[in-house]
C-alpha cells in the first residue's frame, strides 16, 4: 500500500459512519481492529461480503477485534445498505452488527492506497478496491491485502490469518502453510536449539533435509 508499510502506526484519521462520528484509535481502544473496504453500496460481490462479516461477527468479537467496513457513499446509503444486507442474511430485523465509514470524498482512499484504477462507476470515477487492515492493540498495522473490486474476499482465511497475528505476537513460533489452530507451529530460527528447548515443553522435532541444516523445527503448543 502507497505510504503505509507493515509495522507502521496506522493513521488516527477521523471520518463519519453509520455510529456517528469517529476517530480511529478512539473507535480501536485497546482492540485488534479490522478495517475492510468495498468498492460501491448497493453490488452484488459487496453484499455477499457484508453479509459473511455479519454473521461470523462474533468469531472476531470472540477474538478481542472490533471491525468496521468502508465504502464511497454517504451514510445515508450504508444505512440503507445495511438493510438490503441483513435481509440476505434472513436477518431483516437485525442491524449491521459494525460500522460503515462514508469515504464519500474518497478522502480514505486516496490516504490508503485504497483505489483501483481499473474499476470505475458510471461517472468515470476510480472504485476502491476491496482492502482489508489488521491493526494491533499498538495501533500498527500487521496485515494488509489487497483484492480487486472483481474478487470477493475469504473471511475464513482472514480469520485464520488473524489467528496467527495473535499467535505469533505473543509466542517466539511462525505459522507454516495452511495452518489452522492447534496444528504444529515452527520454531523461529533466531531461537538456538537450548532457547527452543526451554520455551517449548512440549518439544521440539526436527525435519531432516538434504542440506542437512536444522531450520525446520516444529513444536506442539
Amino acid at each position: 500500500m502507497p505510504g503505509l508499510l507493515l509495522g507502521d502506526e496506522f493513521p488516527n484519521f477521523e471520518a463519519e459512519t453509520t455510529i456517528g462520528r469517529i476517530k480511529f484509535h478512539d473507535f480501536l481502544g485497546s482492540s485488534w481492529g479490522i478495517l475492510f473496504s468495498h468498492p460501491k453500496d448497493f453490488t452484488p460481490v459487496c453484499t455477499t461480503e457484508l453479509a459473511c462479516a455479519a454473521r461470523i461477527s462474533d468469531e472476531f468479537k470472540k477474538r478481542g477485534v472490533k471491525m468496521i467496513a468502508l465504502s464511497i457513499d454517504s451514510v445515508e446509503d450504508h444505512r440503507n445498505w445495511s438493510k438490503d444486507v441483513m435481509a440476505f442474511n434472513s436477518e431483516a430485523e437485525s442491524a449491521l452488527p459494525f460500522p460503515i465509514i462514508a469515504d464519500d470524498k474518497r478522502v480514505l482512499a486516496v490516504q490508503l492506497g485504497m483505489l483501483d484504477p481499473d474499476e470505475r462507476d458510471k461517472e468515470g470515477m476510480a472504485l476502491t478496491a476491496r482492502c482489508v487492515f489488521v491493526v494491533g492493540p499498538d495501533k500498527k498495522l500487521k496485515l494488509s491485502i489487497l483484492y480487486p473490486a472483481t474478487t470477493g474476499r475469504n473471511f475464513d482465511e482472514i480469520l485464520r490469518v488473524i489467528d496467527s497475528l495473535q499467535l505469533t505476537a505473543q509466542k517466539k513460533v511462525a505459522t507454516p502453510v495452511d495452518w489452522k489452530p492447534g496444528d504444529k507451529v515452527m520454531v523461529i530460527p533466531s531461537l538456538s536449539e537450548a532457547e527452543a528447548a526451554a520455551l517449548f515443553p512440549n518439544g521440539v522435532t526436527t525435519q531432516d533435509v538434504p542440506s542437512g541444516k536444522k531450520y525446520l523445527r516444529y513444536t506442539k503448543l
